[in-house]
């Protein structure tokens, strides 16, 4: 047997990477940006609508075309 290897049990190592792997997504989706108070899926989705070109002066648009646009992209 290899010096190297460290015995532990499996329920740890689960706790410990699940424990990151939480906090990264807390962080990443849902925690608003500090500079603008938006959360990447509203950024997204703003963004979106502005490429789209839905405007206040435009015309009315569904807002489940705007959000399929948004996530076929």
């Amino acid at each position: 047997m290899s010096k190297n290897l460290i015995n532990r049990d499996i329920s740890e190592i689960q706790t410990d990477n699940m424990l990151a792997y939480s906090f990264s997504v807390i962080c990443g989706r849902a925690i608003p940006d500090y500079r603008d108070g938006l959360k990447p899926v509203q950024k997204r989705i703003l963004w979106g609508m502005l490429k789209d070109g839905s405007l206040s002066s435009k015309p009315h648009k569904k807002s489940a075309k705007v959000v399929g646009n948004i996530m076929g992209r």
